[in-house]
C-alpha cells in the first residue's frame, strides 16, 4: 500500500519571501489560499497581466505586491518558497529547475511531479489549525475533510486552548512531570463516550 510520506510543517510566511509566477486563475487561487491562512504573508506576485480578482485580493494585503512582468530568473533571489502557476509549461519546468539549482522549494500547479511541497486543506479555529493532505492525490477529498472538520471542531476550541496554556504556565516540576498532568487533563478530548 502506497503511503504519505510527506512531512507537515506550518511555515511563518510573514518572515518568509513567497513568490507566485502567474496571474490567472491558478495564480488567484493560489494567492487566496496562502493569504486565508496567513494574511500578512510577504509574497510577490509576477505576471505580464492580472485577473481584476487578484488585483482586488493584493488591494486588501499590503504585504503582497503585484510585479506586471514575464519571469526572469533573477526575481528568483531572496526567496524561499516559489509557485509557478502559468499557462506555459516550458515557463514553469525552467522555473522549477532555476529553484531547485537555487536550493528553493518549489510548486508548480498541478505537477505533482514538479512540486517539493503541496498546498492541502487547511482548517483554522483561532489558535487551532489542522493541516490535511492527500499526498496530490486527490485535492477534492482534502476539501471535503476540511469541510467536515471545520463543521465538528468546537467553535470555542480556541478558548480551551487559552486556558490550558494559562494552566500550563503555573505548573511546577520537571518537564516529565508537567507533560504528565497535560495528558491527564486533556485526555477527555481522546475518549468521547
Amino acid at each position: 500500500m502506497e503511503r504519505n510520506e510527506l512531512y507537515p510543517i506550518f511555515l511563518k510566511l510573514h518572515n518568509l519571501n513567497v513568490l507566485i509566477v502567474g496571474g490567472g486563475n491558478v495564480g488567484l487561487e493560489k494567492l487566496s489560499f496562502l493569504l486565508k491562512s496567513s494574511p500578512n504573508a510577504n509574497v510577490e506576485v509576477v505576471a505580464p497581466k492580472f485577473l481584476p480578482e487578484l488585483e482586488e485580493l493584493v488591494a486588501k494585503h499590503p504585504s503582497v505586491i503585484l510585479t506586471e512582468a514575464k519571469f526572469k530568473k533573477k526575481m528568483l533571489k531572496k526567496r524561499h518558497l516559489v509557485i509557478a502557476c502559468t499557462d506555459d509549461l516550458k515557463v514553469n519546468k525552467r522555473i522549477y529547475d532555476l529553484s531547485r539549482k537555487r536550493h528553493l522549494i518549489c510548486n508548480i500547479a498541478d505537477t505533482p511531479d514538479l512540486c517539493d511541497y503541496y498546498l492541502g486543506g487547511i482548517v483554522t479555529k483561532g489558535n487551532v489549525k489542522i493541516a490535511i493532505s492527500t499526498n496530490g492525490k486527490s485535492p477534492t477529498t482534502a476539501k471535503r475533510l476540511r469541510e467536515f472538520f471545520e463543521e465538528i471542531i468546537p467553535e470555542d476550541i480556541n478558548q480551551m486552548v487559552l486556558n490550558l496554556n494559562e494552566y500550563r504556565k503555573t505548573l511546577k516540576g520537571n518537564f516529565e512531570d508537567k507533560v504528565n498532568k497535560m495528558n491527564e487533563i486533556t485526555q477527555s478530548l481522546k475518549n468521547k463516550e
